[in-house]
């Protein structure tokens, strides 16, 4: 893979060189590789087969983590979020010794794997968030429980610059992996002052009562800038945070 230089950018194919315009600008690569037919059907390529499954596995299953917390995405993720997350899922599903080679799944796997992990690599949850917080969820009525003790703000917050208000949103998804569903929700703290106040936070969201599914955990924080009463996000969420904080599975 090569940069492209020079005043005219290409895109397109000339000859054996694709040419095209990716996050990282414009980029060529040479065409190449072994024949899609015979990947499929030769002997040799077993092992491809198997890897090239469980990858469309992962995407499928980090899509459905993704959908089910596309609310609170909206305002904390990074370019390259996608790819970091599928990545995780897939050494999730590496990790069962249930199933064979290609046929391993997620929810066999080692969940704790993908705990502590950040949507938006801009804005980490353990270098913006210092207030020792509680979590739980509790399987037989659904819901999930956040408890931060009393705190001030601006000593256990790390907020961007300009910073004058935040919020603070717990939220539960419980993923259907094989119907590709899933149930959200949610609480939040409301748009709250930046300040030296003491502070709690008691934050609870509800799923669905006595499931067998999975159950994922996120916290998050947005930070917001008052002006003249109005209160607009600040740097467009470059500097949220969000991350996953727990995984149950039945």
């Amino acid at each position: 893979m090569a940069k492209q230089s020079g005043i005219i950018k290409l895109k397109g194919t000339i000859d054996d060189i694709s040419f095209y315009k990716s996050s990282d600008g414009y980029l060529a690569r040479a065409k190449g590789g072994v024949d899609a037919k015979r990947i499929k059907n030769d002997p040799a390529f077993q092992r491809t087969r198997e890897n090239g499954s469980e990858f469309g596995r992962a995407g499928k299953n980090a899509k459905l983590i993704r959908n089910s917390m596309r609310l609170l995405l909206q305002n904390a993720k990074d370019k390259r979020m996608v790819s970091r997350l599928t990545k995780d899922v897939l050494a999730v599903i590496k990790t069962d010794s249930a199933n064979p080679r290609g046929q391993r799944i997620i929810t066999e796997g080692n969940l704790k794997l993908i705990e502590n992990f950040d949507f938006n690599i801009n804005g980490k949850l353990g270098t913006t968030l210092y207030a020792a917080f509680t979590n739980d969820y509790d399987r037989a009525s659904g819901d999930s429980t956040l408890n931060i003790a009393s705190f001030q703000p601006k000593q256990r917050i790390a907020a961007p610059e300009g910073t004058t208000h935040y919020k603070i949103t717990m939220a539960a998804a419980e993923l259907n992996f094989v119907d590709e569903t899933f149930v959200f929700g949610s609480d939040d703290t409301g748009i709250v002052a930046y300040d030296d106040a003491d502070t709690t936070v008691d934050l609870t969201a509800s799923v669905s009562a006595n499931s067998n599914l999975m159950v994922i955990q996120v916290l998050g924080i947005e930070f917001f800038q008052m002006v003249n009463g109005v209160t607009y996000p600040l740097k467009n969420g470059n500097h949220n945070a969000l991350a996953i904080i727990l995984t149950d599975e039945n």
